[in-house]
């Protein structure tokens, strides 16, 4: 557990753990996680922000006995996607739901596939699609991009400051019959930016993070479906929302900053050390929470 102002949140690693652990319920990267609880509304909780029946308790061995015990009563919990929240629960008749965490991150298995291009680890073909029968490959996306456009995507979504250098690196490496995998990718941008690891990230992860990011239309989607949270919880319910970069977690900040929301975590979440040892890539993984504001009580 970690502790964020006068609230008890579980952290990133420990929230999936628990999640992965429930019986009839099997979240995955890129999906929210709803549930409808049989407690009465307005007592949806996460972490032990408020306890039912119990304001203000925020024991977690109490907590803990009340997830057993809510699971035992049996609340409806459903993944969906990320991407379809609202059609999804309209198809199955729900109008809102009293519990939400949604897991931005991407699935070990999709970045280890070689066949998907998202790794620079292992040889593959330049795709980097979440879904490889529609849209543009990333290959195709450079092919496209100038050397310039190129180089605001690897700058915007991969916060990478040396970003002209590597695209006209990428671009030069295309013309020249170099770039068919992505290995080649990585070759062309250790080129322009040196082998030397930074913080200990490899010098390729912002480029492929980026190219990843503009070939889905990931933050366009996750801005898009922010804007629905409130349609989509009770009053009183709480989101949860995991991100694994500093852009995602912007937008979701900005998301819970907005009016009808109360902000359970006044600055995000981090995994503990045990929790980064066991999992690195839990090191990036950001939780922030916040409460539908049950309309007539007002923010604090």
């Amino acid at each position: 557990m970690s502790n964020s102002g006068e609230n008890t949140i579980w952290s990133p690693a420990r929230l999936r753990t628990w999640l992965a652990a429930q019986k009839g319920l099997a979240p995955t990267p890129n999906c929210y996680v709803v549930w409808r609880a049989t407690t009465q509304p307005g007592k949806s909780d996460l972490g032990g922000y408020e306890l039912p029946g119990q304001p203000g308790r925020q024991d977690e061995a109490a907590f803990e006995r009340w997830l057993v015990e809510r699971d035992l009563a049996g609340p409806e919990r459903l993944s969906v996607s990320v991407l379809l929240i609202r059609e999804q629960l309209d198809a199955l008749s729900i109008d809102r739901v009293d519990g939400l965490v949604a897991d931005l991150g991407v699935s070990s298995p999709q970045l280890d596939a070689a066949e998907r291009g998202m790794s620079f680890r292992r040889e593959g073909p330049i795709d980097m699609r979440m879904d490889p029968g529609s849209g543009e490959t990333a290959l195709e996306l450079i092919d496209r991009l100038s050397d310039d456009e190129l180089a605001d995507v690897i700058y915007q979504y991969g916060e990478e400051r040396r970003s002209r250098r590597i695209a006209r690196s990428i671009k030069k490496a295309l013309a020249d019959g170099e770039l068919r995998t992505t290995l080649d990718l990585r070759r062309a941008t250790v080129r322009a930016v040196g082998p030397a690891r930074v913080g200990g990230v490899d010098p390729a992860t912002r480029t492929f993070q980026a190219l990843r990011i503009a070939v889905n239309r990931e933050l366009e989607e996750l801005e898009s479906q922010l804007a629905t949270l409130g349609d989509v919880v009770v009053e009183g319910g709480v989101a949860a929302i995991i991100s694994f970069h500093s852009l995602e977690d912007r937008l979701v900040k900005r998301a819970f900053h907005s009016d009808g929301w109360v902000q359970l975590t006044k600055k995000p979440v981090v995994a503990t050390d045990e929790e980064s040892a066991q999992n690195p890539r839990a090191r990036s993984a950001k939780l922030r929470a916040a409460r539908r504001v049950v309309i007539g009580e007002g923010t604090p």
